[in-house]
């Protein structure tokens, strides 16, 4: 994977020459191999698309099209801590995601490891045709009726697998063991 500068260069509004901000996310945790990405690193990458239909609490039933990398593509490229043989060692890996606006989402690797539940999920680099480079790409889950773990604007994936949770005399990271 590329480490990028988060610039691009191109005509602009006006036919002006520019250079635009990319959005970029970081890919950190347990991956062997964290880094950053942009849109265009993602672009790079296979591409699928879906589309989706959610229901919204503020604005009810959306109906999109999304384009864009599986994430678990991009996780297994980063290299995850853990033997891919040992089929029940990736069950306690976490995924969590923040978009720019503070949200956050929650997956299991199960949900996307195909020897599991395989879902679909996509960083998406497009919604409808339009591209995302300035303002990120998206975590969309075609799967899910609410469409409340879609992340705008990702700007941080932390895959983790060392929380310590059931693990008797081993406590998260930062914290003491109280028990």
């Amino acid at each position: 994977m590329c480490v990028c500068t988060g610039v691009a260069a191109g005509y602009g509004p006006a036919g002006r020459w520019s250079q635009v901000k990319l959005a970029e996310l970081a890919l950190t945790g347990d991956p062997t191999r964290p880094t950053r990405l942009t849109v265009p690193d993602l672009l790079g990458r296979p591409q699928h698309r879906v589309a989706v239909s959610f229901e919204c609490a503020t604005s009810g039933v959306q109906h999109h099209r999304f384009s864009g990398p599986r994430l678990y593509d991009v996780l297994a490229d980063a290299g995850p801590s853990f033997d891919p043989a040992r089929r029940k060692e990736r069950l306690r890996f976490l995924i969590a995601v923040t978009g720019k606006d503070g949200h956050h989402a929650v997956l299991s690797w199960a949900e996307i490891d195909p020897d599991f539940a395989g879902a679909a999920v996509l960083l998406a680099v497009a919604v409808d045709g339009a591209p995302l480079d300035a303002a990120g790409p998206r975590l969309v889950l075609p799967q899910d009726r609410c469409g409340a773990r879609h992340v705008s604007g990702i700007t941080a994936i932390r895959v983790d697998g060392g929380y310590g949770f059931g693990v008797p005399g081993r406590a998260p990271a930062g914290r003491a063991h109280t028990g």
